[in-house]
């Protein structure tokens, strides 16, 4: 067992480098009962990336666990002791091979198209680690002529759900139409992901799969049982017969720009290759819920830019937060109520709240009393725009209902101070940033060029992440492909452009490009309200390792 690496990824974050695939699966089940503090450890293909509070653990406490983990691995494998092999699962992929890059890849590594499918076909593969997507797969092992094949040159807009393809050392399977760079071999016509199976993901870390050419003689195969294409939940459904009716209701006359449900997220998820996900500024949602009275973790609307039209049916407490934005209240009568942006206000029958063009910032966040009555996915209302999970985006005609608490002119109490100074498009604002995990896959000169100039938010971001534009790109030192790795909310990851993305909640679970440096995890609830055309400036700040 080679000593892990250890290196910062932002002030939440440590990423262990290890010597290979092998062991870092090997440390990863050693790792045993987390420390307090660790909210979730990702496995990919070379790393392990342990995402912690650094309110309860410090940076330095979360290598030594690693380091700690990693000896006593060391130890028992010199002393001779082979742990137990483990019950593994074993799934049989049919696949129709057909895909758009079989012939170059048969002509890359010097094989027929006959022989390529025998040698694809021909080994098992193990379930090594899960990013990219939910259901999104690594699969380890399988003939060596296919390790080292390339990435495209340019990622397709599209790959198709059920795409079998290669790319590095591995093979997987893309759950959903998606954009990709890896090559095509196949399609099957197996679903990867289905939330109407008792386990959504068919293939999970840790299970043996083998694949089965379907063209081959006598070849059948069975698909396994699977529900309708499965649709996100719209916060416009009726609700559960069962259930008690909701006191009240919101019709949506106008959703503006986007409006979704959000809360804290799934976190816990990753072996699915389900990230977090949930609002992006989690503070302004924690005290919109708290104004109301409710736990902080309730659904919430998160709206971008104005625009917000509710009309309530019944009786609701609200509250607004986050950007700076006009909240009015009209009775059905057209009298104008009162109402105001960071205090609860009550809406009655007929009475609609609207929420006008923000001036500042980007996302204002509404909360009521009992909470958004949503439907949850895998634990959680909130709506992850990357993997296309959770609650539809609202739209015009929409019915909300509000879950059942006690109403009454009362409200809770919010003692945390007003709404700071917002950005506008122009301004700038400034980011604390922690160099690394991968700075040293840069010139010399490029993490001062990160921290010297302006970055311009481009009209490309969203959910995901920033597209930035700066005026000198950052420029590699070490060219070729990063081996997929774990990637955190504030990551600076640099495409071959030179041209930074910030990733924020929704970002992919694992990536393949390096990532400079990672803005502070206290500062990504005011990243979130940074609007296009603003200008981000970096300013260094120590590493916790």
């Amino acid at each position: 067992m080679t000593p892990p690496r250890c290196l910062p990824a932002g002030d939440g974050a440590v990423l262990a480098e290890l010597g290979s695939l092998d062991e870092t699966l090997a440390l990863f089940q050693a790792l045993g009962a987390w420390p307090a503090g660790v909210e979730d450890v990702i496995p990919a293909a070379r790393t392990l990336l342990v995402l912690f509070q650094p309110s309860v653990l410090t940076a330095r406490d979360a290598a030594a666990w690693l380091r700690r983990a990693a000896a006593g691995l060391g130890a028992m494998s010199g002393g001779g002791r082979t742990p137990e092999a483990a019950a593994v699962r074993r799934v049989e992929i049919p696949v129709r091979y057909a895909g758009e890059d079989l012939e170059e890849v048969a002509a890359l590594i010097g094989l027929t198209r006959a022989e390529l499918i025998e040698r694809h076909t021909g080994s098992d593969y193990l379930g090594a680690f899960a990013g990219f997507a939910p259901g999104f797969v690594y699969l380890a092992g399988g003939d060596p002529c296919f390790h080292g094949v390339p990435r495209r040159p340019a990622p397709r807009v599209r790959v198709p759900g059920g795409s079998v393809a290669v790319a590095g050392d591995f093979s997987a399977i893309y759950p959903s139409d998606s954009p990709g760079g890896w090559q095509l071999l196949g399609e099957t016509p197996w679903r990867m992901w289905d939330m109407d199976r008792a386990e959504p993901a068919l293939v999970q870390p840790g299970f043996q799969v083998r694949f089965r050419d379907l063209e081959a003689p006598g070849a059948v195969y069975s698909l396994p049982a699977a529900g309708e294409a499965s649709k996100p939940p719209s916060p416009a459904a009726a609700p559960d017969a069962s259930a008690p009716a909701p006191l009240a209701a919101c019709e949506v006359r106008d959703a503006g720009l986007q409006t979704l449900l959000q809360d804290e997220g799934r976190p816990g998820l990753t072996r699915l290759g389900v990230s977090r996900s949930g609002a992006l500024d989690r503070g302004s949602m924690r005290r919109a819920n708290r104004l109301v009275g409710n736990p902080d973790g309730l659904p919430v609307l998160e709206h971008a830019l104005g625009g917000l039209r509710l009309v309530c049916r019944g009786r609701a407490v609200v509250a607004v937060t986050g950007a700076a934005a006009p909240v009015a209240v009209t009775s059905a009568s057209g009298m104008r109520l009162p109402a105001a942006a960071g205090h609860p206000f009550v809406l009655n029958e007929g009475d609609e709240l609207r929420i006008g063009r923000v001036r500042a910032g980007v996302r204002c966040y509404v909360a009521v009393r009992g909470g958004w009555a949503a439907q949850p996915v895998l634990g959680s209302c909130a709506t992850d725009v990357l993997a296309g999970m959770g609650p539809a985006p609202l739209k015009r005609g929409d019915r909300l209902p509000i879950g059942r608490s006690v109403l009454s002119d009362e409200h809770g109490e919010c003692s945390e101070s007003a709404e700071a100074e917002l950005p506008r498009a122009g301004d700038q604002a400034v980011f604390d940033v922690i160099p690394g995990p991968r700075d040293d896959w840069f010139a010399a000169d490029a993490l001062d060029r990160l921290l010297s100039q302006d970055w311009t938010v481009t009209p490309q971001s969203n959910r995901v992440g920033m597209r930035l534009a700066g005026a000198e790109p950052l420029v590699r030192a070490r060219q070729g492909e990063l081996p997929s790795e774990g990637t955190v909310s504030g990551a600076l990851q640099v495409p071959p452009s030179g041209q930074p993305v910030l990733f924020l909640a929704d970002h992919p679970l694992t990536g393949g490009y390096p990532v400079i440096a990672v803005v502070a995890v206290g500062q990504l609830d005011r990243l979130a309200q940074v609007p296009v055309g603003a200008r981000l400036r970096f300013r260094r700040a120590p590493s916790p390792l």
